[in-house]
């Protein structure tokens, strides 16, 4: 139960916004869009009215209005003008409209330029090189940092360490180079310094690009079913609901990492050799690399030059995932209902990060066309990017990384519903851990 909680990770509600539901259109007010607020889901106000009101509450610090009255209808069901103001009022450039049942995976890799799937060693080689330089970098600032400069040193090196998984991750796909030996011994040494063993990370990641978005069956995350959070204890409900309905859920993935890479009954005894070796592998580098550090340092220098950089490329690899495969239009579906194809195209987020952060982590935030095809390197990201933009964009969900976006995954999308696709922890009566994060978490896109 406990994998199961810490792996799910995104829910919501999924807010239509149709004029019968909302009572504006017998009303005569038109219907521009729809605001996720702690209410719940409702028509847009007309800015004016929307500030009036957000001065008045912040005057009279009148408590948010619980959580109530969703809407019914599903995304699909909206025009493209619906969907587009809904995607603007949760902090999204673009809501895709459902994929049609006829279009296969095959039929959207087919319409890809067969120059994506071409390797190009001096690029693959040129990200290692790349990522050692600034890793050695990292660790330098991080050296000759003063303690006020240390959050920034460490932000620097937490992004340039998550160039190491990205490597890594080419090498576990395949799309590294065309010697599976050198994948894997590149892969293993990437993953080493980050405690990550390879070959475990490989086959469950491997797993959750079959299944993605598939209920039960995606490894990466899911959303929380209600049934199981009814089962929580006190402290159970506290942590769980502490860490995946908040800013922590950014570091989620340390959960996700402890539970699904060191548990040696989760393989067959064909798999068994190749992960015993990963895991000599990361052995290897805390049996060497943790005393070396605090012989040179002392137990305080572990902490500085490698736990809070580990932190920060936890952070990095959490949002990534969560915002690529979160969203509150975007359903988890039992397996009798998965479509392949719409789970990998218009399940799946593009979404652009600051550029720095970008060329540090290898156009990994250059999302999509990774789930249509897993051998496509990320150098070809951005090319096959732009030919699904060209041939399938009105079925793609993008955005600019901002705090709207991520308010609304912090607060509204936790459990898993049916009908709605997701609610938030406190879908029956507002709480007020989640009514204080509605108030003061930052809204701006």
């Amino acid at each position: 139960m406990v994998a199961a909680m810490l792996r799910g990770s995104c829910s919501a509600q999924v807010c239509a916004q149709q004029q019968h539901l909302s009572g504006a259109a017998s009303r005569g007010a038109p219907l521009t869009g729809c605001r996720l607020l702690a209410r719940g889901v409702r028509a847009v106000q007309p800015r004016s009215a929307r500030l009036a009101t957000s001065e008045l509450r912040a005057l009279a610090f009148e408590p948010v209005a619980p959580v109530a009255d969703r809407m019914e209808s599903s995304v699909a069901q909206l025009d493209a003008q619906q969907r587009a103001a809904l995607a603007e009022e949760l902090g999204y450039r673009t809501f895709g409209s459902e994929l049609p049942e006829d279009v296969s995976l095959g039929d959207v890799i087919q319409s890809l330029p067969k120059s994506v799937f071409e390797l190009n060693m001096w690029r693959a080689w040129g990200a290692v090189a790349t990522t050692a330089a600034s890793v050695v970098l990292s660790v330098y600032l991080i050296a000759i940092s003063p303690w006020y400069l240390l959050p920034l040193a460490w932000a620097f090196a937490g992004t340039a360490w998550t160039g190491l998984i990205v490597i890594g991750h080419d090498c576990g796909h395949r799309s590294f180079s065309k010697n599976k030996l050198l994948e894997d011994i590149v892969g293993t040494l990437t993953f080493m310094p980050l405690i990550y063993p390879f070959e475990p990370w490989r086959l469950e990641h491997r797993y959750h690009h079959a299944h993605t978005n598939m209920l039960v069956e995606d490894t990466a995350w899911q959303p929380v079913p209600k049934a199981e959070a009814d089962k929580w204890g006190p402290m159970q409900s506290f942590v769980y609901k502490t860490l995946l309905g908040s800013p922590l859920k950014l570091w989620s993935s340390v959960g996700h990492w402890l539970i699904w890479h060191f548990n040696l009954g989760r393989y067959t005894e064909k798999q068994r050799p190749r992960v015993l070796v990963s895991l000599a592998a990361v052995a290897a580098f805390m049996c060497m690399g943790f005393p070396a550090i605090v012989a040179l340092s002392g137990w305080a220098g572990l902490a500085k030059f490698w736990l809070m950089p580990w932190l920060g490329y936890h952070f990095w690899l959490s949002t990534f995932t969560v915002v690529h495969h979160t969203a509150a239009h975007i359903p988890f579906k039992p397996a009798g209902e998965w479509n392949a194809a719409k789970a990998q195209l218009s399940g799946t987020v593009h979404c652009d990060f600051p550029r720095w952060v970008e060329f540090l982590c290898h156009d990994i935030n250059v999302h999509v066309p990774h789930h249509i095809s897993t051998k496509i390197p990320w150098y070809n990201l951005r090319a096959a990017t732009d030919s699904l933009r060209a041939n399938w964009g009105q079925y793609m969900t993008e955005a600019k990384w901002n705090p709207r976006m991520m308010k609304t995954i912090f607060t509204e999308l936790h459990l898993y519903d049916e009908d709605k696709n997701y609610v938030p922890f406190d879908f029956k009566k507002e709480e007020p851990f989640w009514a204080f994060q509605r108030r003061v978490l930052p809204s701006a896109t």
